[in-house]
């Protein structure tokens, strides 16, 4: 039950007289003028201090228990104004011991049950619960991703689990908390792509912003892209300052071209919603337009849980994460630079603009990189085109280029003829 269904009339009856005994937290019945009238087991074992409690006056109780002068006055007032009242925590001093109650009352005028009207309330003993959300925060600040430590945990915190979300991509979250997840010293080689970005010239827009515009810049801009990020299906890796992340085939796949394809709509789709944003981050004061660069690649990676003992964190590791590094820090401010892998899974969906060849830092041999300008129209979209005859089967990936096509069959053609007389 739900602590709001306690106010329900109906459920009100579980207070009664009647049912005193059997209350599973400690309760009570008192008159409109707050004076006691009747107590159950639990509300004298719970509070052995406090002795003989009938007709004492409620406020009185409450004080003897340590609740603050200002919040048993707040308690009284709204349950005059309100009729009734949720107190959801009150730390009380029980037999040496602290422990955590919320208190509920609720004032009953129903003249069809004469009996229960006056006031009726009931401590609910919530230490446990408190205790379990400690332990769990305490888990959460040394950033243990031991799924195996996770998964035991979660049997016992299942009320508090979905605060733990923030703290990981939801692919991960729910393959650790649906015990899909690979045991902690596993990783795997994965065709994946990955995308980076970052603020260009954060430095400089940083070093002259207040701490409070600051910090609604970067918590506003980590927020909208982690939205986007999720709504495309994105493996959120980490946040790396202004710098973002982000990879896709992991622990979700739709196949390595749908995988890339998501990514660069999710590329497109960031750059808009930072357009967007312009206005929102003026009227706050931030007078520096943000842009941002981009860099996508496609690559066998491997993924997995990597770290120490006492640390471990799911992440990417490899040379195709290397490079769209650097595809990132190569592009120009509002850029998304794609790598040719990237380009040839997304090509029918997507215009993308040849650049030039480029020796990335760490690479011994040049890579052809490409920009990505934007999604291809519906007529301009590719469509496979295949022949299936009795000695050759011929698959024309990109219809668009047709003539290309044909063009490179002749070539074939030729060379094939070429290779048939020299081999006579």
């Amino acid at each position: 039950m739900k602590i709001e269904e306690f106010f329900d009339r109906g459920n009100m009856i579980d207070l009664s007289f009647f049912n005193f005994s059997n209350a599973v937290t400690a309760a009570y019945f008192a008159d409109s003028e707050l004076r006691i009238l009747k107590v159950n087991k639990n509300f004298r074992s719970f509070f052995p201090v406090l002795g003989n409690v009938s007709n004492a006056y409620f406020p009185d109780v409450l004080e003897q228990l340590g609740v603050a002068q200002e919040d048993i006055s707040a308690f009284s007032e709204r349950l005059k104004t309100e009729g009734h009242v949720l107190i959801p925590q009150i730390q009380l001093v029980i037999e040496g011991k602290k422990r955590v109650y919320s208190l509920l009352s609720t004032c009953t005028t129903d003249s069809t049950f004469s009996y229960l009207n006056g006031v009726q309330g009931q401590f609910v003993d919530r230490t446990a619960e408190f205790e379990l959300r400690r332990e769990r925060e305490q888990l959460l600040e040394d950033k243990l991703r031991d799924s195996e430590i996770i998964a035991g945990k979660t049997r016992q915190l299942e009320s508090l689990a979905n605060r733990l979300a923030k703290y990981l991509s939801p692919q991960i979250y729910k393959s650790i908390f649906t015990g899909t997840a690979d045991n902690n010293d596993s990783f795997a080689r994965k065709n994946l792509t990955i995308f980076f970005s970052d603020i260009v010239g954060f430095t400089d827009i940083s070093d002259g912003m207040e701490p409070e515009r600051l910090a609604f810049l970067i918590n506003t801009y980590l927020s909208e892209m982690s939205n986007i990020a999720i709504e495309f299906g994105g493996t959120i890796d980490k946040f790396i300052g202004d710098a973002i992340l982000i990879f896709f085939g992991d622990p979700e796949s739709d196949g390595d071209q749908k995988d890339a394809v998501k990514c660069v709509k999710m590329a497109l789709r960031m750059r808009e919603r930072i357009a967007e944003l312009q206005d929102k981050w003026q009227s706050h004061g931030i007078s520096k337009p943000l842009r941002v660069r981009m860099g996508i690649n496609t690559g066998f990676c491997t993924v997995g849980n990597f770290g120490s003992d006492h640390r471990l964190e799911y992440t990417v590791l490899g040379s195709p994460v290397n490079l769209a590094a650097r595809l990132e820090a190569a592009a120009e401010a509002d850029t998304i630079l794609i790598s040719e892998s990237t380009n040839l899974l997304i090509g029918d969906i997507a215009e993308c603009t040849y650049v030039q060849e480029i020796t990335p830092k760490g690479f011994m041999r040049p890579v052809p990189i490409y920009r990505l300008d934007g999604l291809a129209s519906k007529e301009e979209r590719a469509v496979p085109l295949q022949h299936v005859g009795e000695h050759v089967e011929i698959k024309i990936s990109d219809s668009c280029n047709i003539r290309q096509a044909i063009e490179e069959l002749k070539r074939i053609h030729e060379e094939f003829e070429h290779k048939l007389s020299t081999s006579d």
